[in-house]
């Protein structure tokens, strides 16, 4: 009755239907840029040969991110979600992967801990209607010289090698790219992407408070009198504070999961998440 095939671009218009209704912040973009980073480790299901789900599965080094998940929600309580989740953990397995990773909602959390997945810690996706807007005169645009040191400072942050995601996202906006140094040093930097209902403030990596700070006031600049998302981890308590601080209100909870070997990756200094496709 379930059958797996590769996703293609031909199968853009199912991601889309399937993502607006479950209500997420993707765009066509978003989905083009999976497909364009791990084209074999795109899966849709079909029932009876009707596509009706989707998963990816994306490699960044040997740390690999499953994203995605979604099943039209008139063939749910079929299997179809476990049975994507199984071939894309197949697809990795095959591939050597070390480590993968997701952040689970409430609803999918149980049936990743059936499927081996741990959880590491939780998050919440804050959201805001739109700040008031700031001036961004001041704000230096971030060279394609700087991602080196970007990609570098990643890396030591999330325990993975994110480079082909984070010149991605470069190429497509580079305007949305916030960057702090230290002489020759980068010690933190920031990006956004615009969603379908809300610009997604994220990744930020800081290596310290004084640093995040100074971030989210550059993105949140950036971004103007629009609604936003950010997904934080709760042990940052100086993210979090500053969310809080500017009226932001949890709209949804993560929790973090792995299955395989720990990533040292750090919470601490990781502000803001790409969100739930890629950590």
């Amino acid at each position: 009755m379930i059958q797996i095939r590769t996703m293609s671009e031909a199968d853009l218009p199912l991601g889309m239907r399937l993502k607006a209704q479950a209500n997420w912040n993707q765009t066509e973009a978003d989905w083009r840029r999976v497909l364009e980073l791990e084209p074999e480790g795109c899966f849709v299901a079909e029932w009876d040969g009707s596509p009706v789900g989707t998963t990816a599965a994306v490699r960044f080094g040997g740390v690999a991110w499953i994203m995605m998940v979604l099943v039209d929600e008139s063939f749910r309580g079929r299997g179809i979600g476990t049975r994507l989740m199984q071939h894309a953990l197949e697809y990795l397995d095959s591939r050597s992967v070390v480590t993968i990773r997701l952040d689970a909602t409430p609803l999918g959390r149980p049936v990743y801990e059936k499927l081996g997945f741990q959880a590491e810690y939780p998050l919440a996706r804050f959201q805001h209607i739109g700040l008031a807007p700031q001036s961004n005169d001041d704000l230096e645009a971030v060279a394609a010289e700087q991602l080196d040191a970007i990609c570098a400072l990643d890396r030591q942050a999330t325990g993975a090698d994110r480079s082909r995601l984070i010149r991605r996202l470069y190429a497509e906006q580079p305007s949305s790219f916030q960057v702090v140094g230290e002489g020759p040093a980068v010690v933190g930097y920031g990006a956004y992407r615009i969603g379908s209902g809300a610009n997604q403030v994220g990744p930020v990596i800081a290596t310290s408070e004084t640093v995040g700070l100074a971030l989210y006031d550059r993105l949140i600049a950036r971004c103007g009198h629009v609604p936003l998302f950010m997904d934080i981890p709760l042990e940052n308590r100086p993210a979090i504070q500053w969310a809080e601080a500017r009226a932001f209100a949890v709209q949804r909870r993560l929790t973090r999961m792995s299955r395989g070997g720990r990533v040292d990756d750090h919470p601490l200094e990781l502000w803001a998440s790409f969100g739930p496709e890629k950590g």
